[in-house]
């Protein structure tokens, strides 16, 4: 590591600055002002006739993205978090700090400068350096400029370059710390309280997902990283909160595309005494929400769809396969009819599956990918809907639904199943499923049938991708666009040679 020729000259020039006195690495910094505040603050300057720089001075931070020497003087762009600024650095002001900067600054450098507002003859606002100083020596140089760094799979393997050479990076996880702040505040408003649950399970539930598998050296047991958090916000429904909600990770052992990564974030939430159907006016109440406070228009472009979230559909579910995946009623009632479709089609499906399989197998291939405006899609099969309570009038139907936008699902709701002889029931036919070879079909936990049957009041429960919800109001092609640091293939990394790390990405992808 740290072989390459212009990485060692620049570990020459911070050598250069020990043995000028200077450290490389200094931990004095001086700061008044951010680059926004500054030229917000002093840009009336540039309309004076004759600008006169104000009695004024302030110390600014940031990294060098540009440097052009002339002889006695330099112009560079210093960016922070908030933007960036033109600084000039003069012989005049520096003195003989002047020549050790132009001996050893360069772009990619983290500097403090001290000096006063003043407009340039070009009409730039800039702040002319009466001290400088150099706070931190990039010994790696930046990618070139005008092509940045590109490979997609270089971005997110060090996004920390990615961040620093490409300003809308930034942008997008700015954006999401935002909607994450504003639907945390949001269900505050709605009288939620935020609680945390286990990440580490002894039963893996909540969800259909195969678990990943740790171990526990103190207790010597097996543990599971969390699929959901549901069963164990339930139980805190059983012990008397009545409004609950938790934003954190959850971890699936499953495969990895443009909108699926093993670890993502969800927004889990329940609601004693309401179902589904006040659910559903909740979520389009925090849709509003997250519009207004993120001044979004109510028509966003997303990849090459417009989405209208002032049309919002609500349709039963083997209506959505007909009137929305053009499939014949006779076909979606019979479970023979519905097999033969989907081979003529050639769709692969265990013939072992159940009714409800098939049906969500069929709704998966020709109706979600159709759900571009913000559509509520209800009446699910119960066999598909393990945890959701059964609907009075037909037993074989959940009260639940999922919301889709964009051609993804973004929401998942129900009003809770609280019989715990009916879930008992349930969990025994995941077990079957399990041992059949259903890897994803939940575990038997003994011990939520048990909090359950304590009384569990009638509560509605719903589950938000803020991954993919992003994604959506930020218009990311791709969810590692909206993770920092998303998971990747492990490939053998050159750290001083570009090239050969691009080879071997392009080896991995073939």
């Amino acid at each position: 590591m740290f072989e390459n020729q212009y990485i060692k000259q620049r570990i020459q020039k911070a050598q250069d600055l020990r043995e000028a006195g200077k450290n490389p690495y200094r931990n004095d910094t001086e700061k008044s002002i951010s680059n926004l505040a500054f030229i917000q603050k002093f840009d009336y300057l540039k309309s004076l006739e004759t600008p006169k720089a104000p009695d004024e001075k302030h110390a600014i931070v940031g990294r060098v993205k540009f440097l052009r020497l002339m002889g006695k003087a330099c112009f560079i762009k210093i960016e922070d978090q908030t933007g960036t600024l033109q600084a000039y650095l003069s012989q005049n002001d520096l003195a003989d700090d002047f020549t050790l900067i132009k001996k050893t600054l360069e772009v990619g450098d983290i500097v403090n400068v001290y000096g006063y507002p003043f407009v340039t003859k070009t009409g730039e606002l800039s702040i002319h350096a009466l001290s400088f100083k150099i706070l931190t020596k990039s010994i790696i140089p930046l990618p070139e400029k005008f092509h940045g760094l590109t490979d997609i799979e270089l971005r997110y393997r060090q996004r920390y370059v990615d961040l620093i050479v490409n300003p809308g990076v930034k942008e997008i996880f700015a954006m999401r710390s935002r909607i994450i702040a504003y639907i945390r505040k949001f269900f505050e408003e709605e009288g939620f309280l935020e609680v945390e649950t286990p990440m580490l399970h002894p039963i893996p539930g909540g969800a259909n997902a195969k678990p990943f598998i740790t171990h526990h050296n103190a207790l010597d047991v097996e543990r599971y990283l969390r699929i959901a958090p549901e069963l164990y916000l339930k139980r805190l429904i059983v012990g008397g909160f009545e409004a609950v909600f938790e934003i954190n990770r959850n971890f699936r052992n499953e495969g990895m595309d443009h909108s699926h990564n093993p670890e993502f974030t969800m927004i889990e939430f329940y609601w004693a005494y309401k179902n589904y159907q006040d659910l559903i006016t909740l979520t389009q109440k925090l849709f509003a929400y997250l519009l207004e406070k993120l001044e979004l228009p109510t028509k966003i472009q997303h990849a090459e769809h417009q989405i209208d979230f002032a049309d919002v559909k609500i349709i039963p579910y083997k209506q959505a396969l007909q009137d929305i995946g053009g499939i014949a009623k006779e076909i979606i009632e019979d479970t023979d009819k519905l097999k033969a479709f989907l081979q003529s089609h050639h769709i692969k499906f265990d013939p072992h599956m159940s009714y409800g399989k098939l049906l969500s197998e069929t709704f998966d291939e020709f109706v979600e990918p159709k759900l571009i405006n913000p559509t509520f899609i209800t009446q699910y099969p119960i066999d598909i809907s393990p945890l959701a309570r059964r609907n009075d009038t037909d037993p074989e139907i959940a009260d639940r639904f999922e919301l889709f936008i964009g051609g993804k699902e973004i929401a998942n709701g129900f009003s809770e199943l609280n019989d715990p002889l009916d879930q008992l029931e349930r969990f025994k036919a995941q077990v079957k499923a399990k041992d059949a070879g259903d890897e994803e079909a939940q575990y038997m936990d003994e011990d939520f049938v048990w909090a359950l049957g304590y009384g569990m009041p009638p509560t509605a429960g719903e589950g938000i991708g803020i991954d993919r919800l992003v994604m959506l109001l930020t218009n990311a092609k791709t969810i590692k666009d909206v993770i920092l640091f998303p998971a990747m293939k492990p490939i053998k990394m050159d750290y001083n040679n570009a090239l050969t790390q691009k080879e071997e990405i392009t080896k991995e992808k073939e």
